[in-house]
């Protein structure tokens, strides 16, 4: 018997695991929504929330984006010492305790199992908890929280204070309900319809504030743009190469390219004049990506000065361009992303550099000679 398959570990057959990822597109497809909100489903799960917190329900503010409702928000109640907490706080600290307990139920805490990115594992030879605890759920968390979430309050321009996410909750409220429905895994009755009404939340709106009194909603997207990363569990990620990624009825868009959230300008209208001006190498990288390295090179009349071998990274090329203002290493990442390519990315260096190893050495402030010695770089 193997390591893996030790008495105790329940193992899934094909059927579950066909089962596991009908669940996880299921509610993928919840997160990644751009039907119109269910407005009475969402304030019926809000305001039994409120009354389990204590509060009484909610008059509600729907608005047509995270945008607009940040800009008509009620402001939040400072924590005062004696009083109640406010409702914020108290939903906050309730489902904060929902989730220690379902984690108790679902040994989360207790899974030490860990899965490689590649290759895909065999999920029948694999434990059917580590399978959903650090395969679909991880997954499903880098998706919808990190990546589509994640663009949206970095595209938040002021604090937002505390908040939901609705449909961007489902990453969490996935991962139960793969227990429950493909792990067989009961919870507290109690638990269950509360972790039912924050399941309603993820199926019918998007970002949602809970202030005394009132509870400030904000629609779906109109638009979400997605690609699918090569990965074992279904990961993915933001991307669009002519429009914004994530569109909402009041106009308010965000732009990506293959993850990475970037202005609108590298979509719609990336040129070498704005690039070259651009201090964020990712902004950078990403812009140059979009209208490709030969293109790039041409129209900023990049002047190839040189090209070695990198020592920090065998078996790719460095490539050290002069331009009217400033020198551009071209260099190759040490890592493989999850995609299985390799970014490139384009490095300022001083313009007295005129050696590709001089000016790699530079941007870790080692010489050339340094630099060439070295077996590998991170």
């Amino acid at each position: 018997m193997s390591a893996s398959r030790r008495p105790g570990r329940r193992f899934p057959g094909p059927g579950l695991w066909s089962r596991a990822l009908e669940i996880r597109n299921s509610w993928l497809s919840h997160a990644l929504s751009t039907e119109p909100a269910d407005r009475p489903a969402a304030e019926a799960a809000i305001t039994r929330l409120y009354e389990l917190a204590g509060a009484s329900p909610p008059t509600f503010s729907w608005t047509s984006s995270p945008a607009a409702a940040v800009a008509v928000m009620p402001p939040a109640q400072a924590l005062s010492l004696g009083g109640d907490p406010p409702v914020e706080a108290r939903l906050a600290s309730r489902v904060a305790s929902l989730r220690e307990r379902l984690d108790l139920r679902i040994g989360a805490w207790r899974d030490r199992y860990r899965l490689p990115d590649r290759p895909p594992p065999d999920p029948l030879a694999v434990p059917l908890r580590a399978l959903l605890n650090n395969g679909l759920g991880p997954a499903l968390r880098r998706s919808v929280r990190d990546s589509v979430a994640g663009a949206l309050r970095g595209e938040l321009t002021t604090g937002s204070g505390l908040y939901w996410g609705g449909q961007h909750e489902a990453h969490w409220v996935a991962l139960y309900d793969l227990h429950r429905r493909v792990d067989g895994v009961r919870f507290a009755p109690d638990d269950a319809r509360e972790l039912d009404l924050w399941a309603t939340l993820a199926r019918s709106c998007g970002w949602w504030w809970p202030r005394e009194g009132v509870c400030v909603i904000a629609e779906r997207p109109l638009v979400v743009r997605t690609e699918r990363v090569d990965d074992a569990y279904g990961l993915v990620r933001l991307h669009h190469e002519t429009g914004p990624v994530i569109a909402f009825p009041d106009s308010w868009t965000v732009h990506a390219w293959h993850g990475t959230r970037v202005p609108s300008w590298v979509i719609d209208a990336p040129s070498a004049d704005r690039i070259m001006a651009e201090r964020n190498v990712e902004v950078r990288r990403c812009a140059i990506e979009r209208v490709g390295w030969p293109a790039f090179v041409a129209e900023a009349g990049l002047e190839l000065l040189g090209r070695a071998g990198d020592p920090g990274n065998p078996g790719c090329e460095l490539r050290l361009y002069d331009g009217s203002a400033t020198r551009l290493l071209l260099v190759v990442n040490g890592s493989v992303e999850r995609d299985g390519t390799r970014r490139h990315y384009g490095l300022r260096v001083p313009a007295e550099l005129d050696h590709p190893l001089d000016a790699a050495g530079w941007t870790y402030g080692l010489t050339g000679a340094q630099y060439a010695r070295l077996r590998r770089r991170t």
